[in-house]
């Protein structure tokens, strides 16, 4: 019985030293990245963004840019990210990003927000350069909920329960996740909170 404890014991150690502080949940696979003021551990930090914990959720709202990048990379896969942006926010749910040192909207998918981008088409719920929002909803001054799906090709956003762009790529099959804090310029990118964010895998 001490035998078959210990390697129980074993067996956790090596689960939570693989997969970090990440959670799963009881709720059909799907793992917990952020929880509230917890998570920051799931992530290596990019960028000189000024991550922290505050009121509940994970924040950023000054330096020329940064990301959490997600310890694990990811193939076929859901997101749920629960997030709250200011209306002058630029940021985005970044996925199988390709270098996780030096992250761009070019070597990785983004399920873009910015409500308030140039070019509208590609602001708030497009896939970023791929697909334009349609509809283009905002996100700004409320919380809102992205689900993303990867699915082979195949990439799905849905903002507030509103499909808002659906298409299909093949340039970039896994890699890690991450979300951003970005910026316009010189000038910073407003607020992003990040309350909630689950991975689960296809």
């Amino acid at each position: 019985m001490k035998r078959f404890s210990a390697v129980i014991a074993a067996l956790l150690v090596f689960v939570f030293t693989a997969f970090g502080c990440a959670t799963m949940s009881s709720d059909s696979g799907w793992i917990t990245l952020i929880d509230g003021d917890k998570g920051l551990e799931n992530f290596n930090r990019v960028g000189d963004a000024n991550w922290r914990v505050e009121d509940g959720a994970i924040v950023a709202d000054k330096g020329k840019g940064g990301f959490l990048v997600s310890k694990k990379s990811y193939a076929n896969f859901e997101i749920r990210a629960e997030f709250w942006a200011g209306h002058d926010a630029n940021s985005g749910i970044y996925m199988r990003c390709q270098d996780p040192a030096k992250l761009t909207d070019r070597n990785c998918y983004e399920a873009n927000i910015y409500d308030q981008r140039p070019d509208p088409t590609f602001g708030t719920g497009a896939l970023q350069h791929l697909v334009r929002a349609s509809p283009m909803l905002k996100a700004g001054g409320k919380w809102s909920t992205y689900v993303v799906t990867a699915k082979d090709t195949h990439i799905r956003i849905v903002l507030n329960d509103v499909e808002t762009a659906t298409g299909y790529d093949s340039q970039f099959a896994s890699g890690p996740v991450a979300l951003q804090f970005g910026n316009r310029g010189k000038e910073p990118g407003g607020i992003i909170k990040w309350r909630k964010v689950q991975v689960r895998p296809l």
